[in-house]
């Protein structure tokens, strides 16, 4: 996988290292919430209430997380010119 994608994995360790702990919290939680998007297993009637909250809760964390990939990415390429 590295060698197809050797940029996608550079990039994901320069964000790691510009990240804390609140930031990979941040991550888990929007895995969480997609995950209960793809394998909701409730009754029809409460599907519409989870699947607000998951949406939600995905949308919360992953603006901020993005902005920061965004970041950082900016940062990194201000610094190699």
């Amino acid at each position: 996988m590295k060698k197809l994608f050797p940029w996608l994995f550079t990039s994901a360790d320069r964000y790691l290292r510009a990240s804390d702990w609140k930031d990979i919290a941040l991550i888990k939680l929007c895995l969480f919430a997609i995950g209960l998007l793809a394998g909701m297993q409730v009754r029809d009637s409460d599907k519409k209430v989870v699947r607000a909250g998951a949406a939600a809760l995905f949308v919360v964390t992953y603006i901020p997380l993005m902005s920061k990939y965004i970041g950082v990415q900016l940062v990194d390429a201000e610094q190699k010119e």
